[in-house]
């Protein structure tokens, strides 16, 4: 059921931004009164689900789950309609407008996209509001894991700032930490004192190739009891309210390293706690029971998520605002993958990839989120200057009102079957990972 769950959601979202993709370049060409001959949801070799036209536009479903397309008489487009071109140029086909409606239409796309996730944030900001967790009200630290140790993290460290950049929310720190090229200098306070950490470039690339940013970093939870389990508990003294931040030798213990080793390493025998108490320490002998446990019940709830609320009004400058910085990120994100050296190419996926980041279970404020995500990268992909995307297209039309000397219809031709090629290769190699990671892991 989870699966099915999460295969709807991919289906719901796809269908909808492949629409809306598609319905930029059709309502511009509309417009300009270009004749659109089609306007498919998914690709329809051989036969499509179900089809119907209506004036000159026939619509319908394809059967193949990778896109969408409209069919604009007079261009040359995935369609490969050779034939038309050759006939006569009609006053309703795209190649007899003028560049700049050819290049309206073109970018049409990419603009309707970004509109999508500028509506959807609005819309999120509006109905729920934003939920997070503010890094000021993190009292205890963070908890990091190997990676981030090796950077010079230390569990209980209290970030505070990232390149002179204040960090707000708990959540921005991944990617205020990996998301830009360059080394970092980051400042957190440890132990009352404000250190400086300078982290090279190349061991942010490291951790990202070995996949070891997913757990980076994590809230600690102090050990704080909430009640008393055990009389064995009572009888050495602890108390509700009592805070352990040491046991035997080890100094600065959370709630996780107690419960997940610590305690486990004397089961059956008798650990000396120190525990805070009314601002003061003391020292308590304890015995640990053979499950590896001490008889207490620990406080829950000591982190409270900040809600911002918003009006309609702020909603709006709040969504595109979100928008935009989505689109810086993954801007950025891109800009490491094609770079060789960061081997970032090798985390590319596929439609796996992408079912996988929707939730087990039905959730509108997820699925919304991961809806607006993804129309910013089919965005900001199909901007990209890559023949036979809308970017490829576009660049060619730009050059043409910039010079005044439009490119010949052999060269298109070639240059969109160069573009398919270099996508059915990105398309393989995707999926192929994706593939790959399902039986190597």
């Amino acid at each position: 059921m989870e699966v099915l769950i999460k295969i709807i959601q991919f289906f719901m979202s796809l269908s909808l931004l492949v629409a809306i993709h598609e319905f930029g370049h059709f309502i511009v060409a509309r417009m300009f009164k270009i004749r659109v001959e089609k306007f498919y949801i998914f690709f329809d070799p051989w036969f499509s689900l179900f089809k119907f036209k209506r004036g000159d536009t026939e619509y319908g479903m394809g059967w193949v789950p990778l896109g969408g397309y409209v069919k604009i008489a007079g261009m040359i487009d995935e369609s490969m309609d050779l034939e038309q071109m050759k006939a006569p140029v009609q006053p309703w086909e795209f190649r007899a407008k003028p560049a700049w409606q050819r290049f309206c239409v073109m970018v049409a796309g990419v603009v309707m996209n970004v509109l999508l996730a500028v509506l959807i944030y609005s819309g999120i900001r509006y109905v729920w509001g934003e939920s997070y967790m503010a890094n000021a009200d993190v009292k205890w630290g963070y908890e990091f894991n190997e990676a981030a140790e090796r950077m010079g993290f230390r569990d209980g460290d209290k970030v505070l700032t990232v390149d002179g950049e204040e960090l707000d929310a708990v959540g921005d720190l991944r990617s205020m930490l990996l998301l830009t090229e360059g080394d970092r200098e980051v400042v957190v306070e440890r132990g009352g004192e404000k250190l400086t950490l300078n982290i090279p470039f190349d061991e942010m690339l490291a951790m990202r190739r070995n996949r070891e940013y997913e757990d980076l970093y994590t809230l600690r939870v102090p050990f704080i009891i909430d009640s008393i389990a055990s009389a064995s508990a009572a009888q050495a003294g602890l108390k509700v309210g009592d805070e352990v931040v040491a046991c035997n030798e080890h100094e600065n213990v959370s709630a996780t390293t107690m419960t997940t080793s610590l305690l486990k390493q004397y089961s059956g025998d008798t650990v000396t706690l120190r525990v805070l108490r009314a601002g003061a320490e003391q020292e308590l002998r304890v015995p640990v029971g053979e499950d590896g446990k001490i008889g207490v019940m620990l406080k829950a709830d000591l982190f409270q998520p900040r809600t911002r609320e918003f009006t309609l009004l702020q909603a709006i400058p709040a969504g595109a605002a979100l928008a935009g910085e989505t689109i810086a990120d993954y801007w950025e994100q891109l800009k490491l993958i094609f770079q060789p050296k960061t081997k970032m190419y090798e985390e590319l996926g596929g439609f796996i990839s992408i079912g996988k980041i929707f939730p087990s279970e039905w959730n509108w404020l997820q699925f919304w989120s991961m809806t607006a995500f993804l129309s910013i990268i089919l965005a900001v992909m199909n901007i990209l200057p890559i023949p036979g995307l809308d970017g490829g297209h576009a660049l060619f039309t730009l050059w043409e009102m910039l010079t005044g000397r439009k490119a010949s219809d052999k060269f298109l031709e070639v240059m969109q079957y160069i573009g398919l090629a270099i996508l059915f290769v990105l398309l393989v190699y995707a999926n192929g990972n994706d593939i790959y990671r399902l039986f190597v892991g």
